[in-house]
């Protein structure tokens, strides 16, 4: 599977090293262009290089993993998202000042999809701090779990999948308006929160 990703931070990096590890084409993009990114594709290695953001968002997968206050330039002049899922890995925090974003009474993930008109928007890997992330999920006898929450159903089915398949065990919240609040940071219940399925 193409996976693509729209921003090359810390829970980007390891989402993608876990997609690379799996085996699945990865293509990086940020907003300073391919260039600056030669180390983060040599560290994730596997079938991973860098692209524009154009070619990313022309992925199977979309990964959105940008800086809250970068949401607006991250999605603008994108090629048509529709009918593709995109995840959203983001928290509604601005930096630097560790400000709260003004959300309009929404769950952020509402928020990202008015962003990305047509996709079918799943919010996931946002809860657990990046290292976490990038460790083997199989652990302590089980799988760490990953929550997840979306308002289409075959989407978050494809990628409940696609996170088992690296040894994840999904939790699926709902949808983006209760089950992405319960997600999100600040204000959600589950955040940092590390679980271990067992069996």
């Amino acid at each position: 599977m193409k996976i693509g990703f729209i921003g090359a931070g810390s829970i980007g990096l390891a989402l993608a090293q876990q997609f690379a590890n799996a085996g699945h084409d990865i293509v990086l993009s940020n907003s300073r262009g391919p260039d600056s990114l030669a180390d983060a594709v040599r560290r994730t290695g596997g079938k991973t290089r860098a692209g524009m953001r154009a070619e990313a968002a022309n992925a199977d997968v979309l990964v959105l993993s940008v800086p809250w206050q970068h949401l607006d330039s991250a999605t603008a002049g994108l090629p048509t998202l529709e009918g593709r899922i995109v995840l959203d890995t983001m928290n509604p925090v601005v930096m630097p000042g560790f400000r709260i974003a003004e959300l309009g009474g929404l769950a952020s993930s509402q928020v990202v999809a008015a962003h990305v008109p047509g996709a079918r928007v799943v919010k996931i890997a946002n809860t657990l701090p990046p290292p976490l992330l990038a460790a083997d999920p199989r652990t302590s006898g089980g799988r760490r779990v990953l929550f997840m929450s979306g308002d289409d159903a075959p989407a978050k089915a494809d990628v409940m999948r696609l996170f088992e398949s690296l040894g994840f065990a999904v939790v699926d919240l709902g949808g983006l308006a209760s089950g992405g609040a319960m997600q999100q940071f600040p204000g959600g219940a589950l955040p940092t929160l590390n679980l271990v399925k067992q069996g």
